[in-house]
């Protein structure tokens, strides 16, 4: 069983979301917890991918054409961070 965390900042960002993509947020928490990023990778709406650059590191999954998920996974400890839900910028805020 996976653990997701969320950063303190994503509970505002989560606020300011769409409900179609709230519920497409839950429906992505409940498969990571059942079966971690092996699970988000078998459905290929996610589109789950490593990322590069500013954000080597991380991850990201699609919630739909516009929003997505940027988070980190401990594979040793079972969990996973999110670090941001929001509209496609990888530009990292510093």
């Amino acid at each position: 069983m996976w653990v997701v965390y969320e950063h303190k900042q994503v509970a505002k960002q989560l606020d300011r979301l769409p409900k179609s993509v709230l519920k497409c947020y839950e429906k992505w928490k409940d498969v990571v917890q059942l079966s971690g990023v092996e699970g988000l990778k078998l459905i290929l709406g996610f589109h789950d991918e490593a990322l590069q650059g500013d954000w080597v590191g991380h991850r990201s999954s699609r919630l739909n054409l516009k929003y997505r998920i940027i988070y980190r996974v401990e594979a040793d400890k079972f969990w996973v961070k999110v670090v941001r839900v929001s509209a496609h910028d990888y530009q990292k805020k510093r």
